[in-house]
């Protein structure tokens, strides 16, 4: 949709692009991973993660220690609706801090869900259908008001280490299913935002009557 300047709803924060495969040119690995490192890797993105589930219910964004386990120059590659973020201040500009505005909330139900941590060399995933769960309480995300719904969240993360620390961040979102949780249906709004479009690409309105 946003290829065919086709998108019916808020613009991306982050930046619209093709997403690269890893910096370092090594996703397609032909040996066996060091299950040492494999496992170093998966034990940084839970521990990573459990820090960043303390805030905001725990404290300000420093419990979170962006610091200890994000890389300086960090990539985060978000899904088309959120968009890429560089850097830690990318990455809290254009999603964190906009995703907790909305969903103080996210963290607190892991009883309710189910996922899976994955590690191969200084690569590690996690998926799960869903494996999020927040309530939608506040303004500040994806430009929508607040809608007081509990919302889960399709996902699938693969992060890349480098010098101890999480280098690169490929992020998936069902964001359609979340839109429809919401009582949005994308599909129908751009057949409404762009049905006058068709056939108007060469359309001037100075040549008009």
């Amino acid at each position: 949709m946003m290829q065919a300047d086709a998108w019916p709803l808020a613009p991306s924060l982050g930046r619209e692009w093709a997403i690269p495969g890893p910096a370092s040119q090594d996703g397609l690995s032909l040996t066996d991973a060091d299950p040492a490192l494999s496992a170093a890797s998966c034990q940084h993105i839970v521990d990573m993660l459990t820090a960043m589930k303390r805030h905001p219910a725990e404290g300000g964004p420093e419990v979170m220690e962006l610091d200890r386990y994000w890389h300086p120059r960090m990539t985060w590659y978000g899904p088309a609706g959120i968009g890429t973020g560089r850097g830690q201040n990318g990455f809290r500009n254009w999603h964190q801090i906009p995703f907790l505005n909305g969903m103080p909330d996210r963290g607190q139900y892991v009883g309710d869900i189910t996922y899976h941590f994955f590690g191969e060399g200084n690569y590690a995933a996690v998926t799960g259908w869903p494996d999020m769960l927040q309530t939608h309480t506040h303004d500040g995300w994806l430009g929508l008001p607040p809608t007081g719904k509990k919302l889960e969240m399709r996902s699938l993360d693969f992060w890349r280490m480098e010098d101890g620390k999480i280098r690169e961040n490929w992020v998936t979102v069902d964001l359609l299913h979340v839109y429809d949780q919401l009582g949005l249906d994308v599909f129908a709004r751009m057949r409404e935002f762009n049905k006058a479009r068709h056939g108007m690409a060469n359309y001037s309105p100075l040549l008009a009557d």
